[in-house]
C-alpha cells in the first residue's frame, strides 16, 4: 500500500509541483517528513487503564508502539503533577507513514459521519497540517465491541514545504480531501 502512494508521489505529485511552483530541480518539491498521532488523556489521572486502552488503540491503528507522554508542569486546577502520565503519541516515518496517510485519506476520513472535507486553514504557517478526529472507530482495525470509550486523536502531518500554500497543494495532490475555502466549518 505504501509503495502505491510513494509511486504516486514520484510519478504525479513531484512533476505537478515542479511545474506549478517552477522549482529548478525535482528535489525542491516538498514531501512528507513525518506524521505524529497523539491522544491526550485527562482521564488517566483517575483511570490508569485508560492509558493502556489508548496505547493499544494507537498501536493497532499505526502498527507501532506508542510512547507515553508525561506532564511537564503541575496544574492544580486539573489535579495534574509534573511527571504524571497524561497521554500517548507515536511518530511515523518512512513506509509506515505512507501506509497511515493512505489509510487516513482513503479509508478513515470517508467513514466520518457528515464529512464535508477537511479545513484548508489548519496549517501552522510552516507547512505542517493538523487535524483532530473525534473517535478512533473510523479506522477499520478498531473493533467496536473491544473499545472501552470513544477517544479523539490529533494527527499532525509535517512536510518539508516552505509555506502553507505549497503544503496545501502537496497534500491535495496526494489525495487529502480539503473542502472549498468558502464553506464554513
Amino acid at each position: 500500500m505504501a509503495a502505491r502512494l510513494l509511486e504516486k508521489y514520484r510519478q504525479d505529485v513531484v512533476p505537478a509541483m515542479v511545474q506549478e511552483f517552477s522549482y529548478k530541480t525535482p528535489m525542491q518539491a516538498p514531501r512528507l517528513q513525518k506524521i505524529v498521532i497523539n491522544i491526550g488523556l485527562g482521564e488517566a489521572i483517575q483511570n490508569a487503564k485508560a492509558l493502556d486502552a489508548a496505547s493499544n488503540d494507537v498501536s493497532i491503528i499505526t502498527g507501532q508502539k506508542p510512547v507515553i507522554t508525561k506532564a511537564k508542569k503541575s496544574i492544580a486546577a486539573f489535579k495534574v503533577r509534573a511527571g504524571m502520565s497524561i497521554g500517548v503519541m507515536v511518530t511515523l516515518r518512512g513506509e509506515r507513514m505512507y501506509d497511515f496517510f493512505d489509510k487516513l485519506v482513503n479509508v478513515a476520513l470517508p467513514r466520518v459521519r457528515d464529512f464535508q472535507g477537511l479545513s484548508p486553514n489548519s496549517f501552522d504557517g510552516r507547512g505542517n497540517y493538523s487535524l483532530g478526529l473525534r473517535e478512533q472507530l473510523i479506522f477499520p482495525e478498531i473493533e467496536y465491541d473491544r473499545i472501552d470509550k470513544l477517544r479523539g486523536l490529533q494527527v499532525t502531518i509535517a512536510t518539508s514545504a516552505k509555506n502553507d500554500e505549497e503544503a496545501r497543494r502537496l497534500l491535495q495532490l496526494m489525495g487529502m480531501p480539503f473542502r472549498a475555502s468558502g464553506s464554513a466549518s
